[in-house]
């Protein structure tokens, strides 16, 4: 699309060719000599090819230049007539060569000039000194004005490339990081995994709950090893493409069944997901902020009131969405770091989450017992909606 000044700018070479050859036509002519009756149509033809050809200086400043030049230095030469707007069309033309083209096409363009005053007549020597003047002037200008845009590219290429350089120097330090925190990590959690497996066959007398609470460990310590290479896959740039950790998304809303099943399969009490209200995508970061609220609600329930009834509610409304996660178990201070203690991250980072979705959470005691945690998430304002 053309924006609004480019096409009055476009027309400016031609208007200005107009307006100084009318300018150079208005310039009183001498009069004709009887002996050389073509003295008179020559000049005029000098006149004109001095001013003319500007109109044509931004698609081909060379040929303009050239031709301008000529003109402007042979008037004086063979008719001794010198062309004051000349002056000015040169002077544009010349600034457009150091402009557009190398300094050695600069040099050459002021070859002529120089000559033009170091050999012409007494009577035209003074204009000849002013012709190289302006020539020196506009070339100098249009070289220094082309060489400070080609400073400035480099400068901004060598920025672009130092920020290339250090956004790769990022990704290498995260994807150390990645292997190192994978290595460590991934070592302890798989061990508590084996462990807890291992003590299900070794423990002697265990009773079935213990049994239970064993494969809930291992289990557990499973998805937050499986959870923690998903992470870690999104730092790491050296997993190949087609490893799965390495292109897996981020668990949004429409995981709640898969985590709802398994929460219900580990705890061994009723877990259900109630939904209201119209169902629809939203914002992928949004979705994974309810996600986690969930998952860690759950987790907490599983930790200090294992077995116990739970609800996971979503309410979609038209500008926030409510998540309610209630369960019936004894409640805050049933035991030492539940789910109303001050102890772990469980409950600051749910907080934590939901601050930075702009929502609000709370957290305590159920009105009918056990632990309720509700938080209210606000939903992006549609386009053009008014606020």
């Amino acid at each position: 699309m053309t924006r609004p000044g480019a096409a009055a700018t476009r027309h400016l070479p031609l208007l200005g060719a107009l307006v100084l050859t009318v300018i150079a036509l208005a310039e009183p002519l001498p009069l004709p000599d009887p002996a050389r009756p073509t003295d008179l149509a020559g000049l005029l033809a000098l006149t004109l090819a001095a001013t003319v050809p500007l109109a044509f200086v931004r698609a081909q400043p060379l040929l303009t230049a050239l031709a301008l030049t000529t003109a402007t230095l042979l008037a004086p030469l063979v008719y001794h007539r010198t062309l004051y707007t000349a002056l000015v069309t040169t002077g544009i033309a010349l600034f457009l060569v150091g402009l557009r083209h190398p300094a050695r096409t600069a040099v050459l363009f002021a070859v002529p000039y120089v000559a033009f005053a170091l050999i012409s007549a007494e009577d035209v020597r003074a204009y000849g000194m002013v012709l190289l003047t302006i020539a020196a002037a506009a070339l100098g200008a249009g070289s220094a004005r082309r060489a400070n845009t080609e400073a400035a590219d480099r400068t901004a290429a060598d920025h672009s490339y130092a920020d290339t350089a250090l956004a790769h120097a990022a990704l290498g330090e995260r994807a150390r990081i990645a292997r190192e925190l994978h290595d460590i990590v991934a070592h302890h959690v798989s061990t508590i995994s084996v462990q807890a497996e291992t003590a299900r066959y070794t423990t002697p007398g265990l009773s079935p709950e213990g049994a239970a609470t064993f494969l809930a460990i291992g289990d557990t310590a499973r998805l937050a090893l499986t959870e923690m290479r998903r992470l870690l896959g999104v730092l790491r740039e050296d997993l190949p493409a087609h490893t799965p950790a390495a292109r897996a998304p981020q668990p949004g809303l429409a995981q709640l069944v898969a985590l709802v099943d398994e929460a219900r399969e580990t705890s061994g009490g009723a877990v259900r997901l109630l939904v209201r209200g119209r169902v629809t995508p939203l914002d992928p970061g949004l979705e994974l902020t309810a996600y986690r609220i969930v998952q860690e609600a759950l987790t907490n329930t599983r930790r200090h009131a294992p077995g116990v009834a739970v609800d996971v509610e979503l309410d979609y409304r038209e500008t926030e969405l409510r998540l309610r996660i209630r369960d019936c178990g004894p409640g805050p201070g049933a035991a030492t770091g539940g789910p109303g203690g001050t102890s772990g991250h469980g409950l600051l980072g749910m907080r934590e989450r939901t601050a930075m979705a702009g929502g609000t959470l709370a957290a305590g005691p159920g009105p009918a017992g056990g632990f309720v945690v509700e938080a209210t998430l606000p939903l992006p304002a549609a386009p053009g909606t008014a606020p």
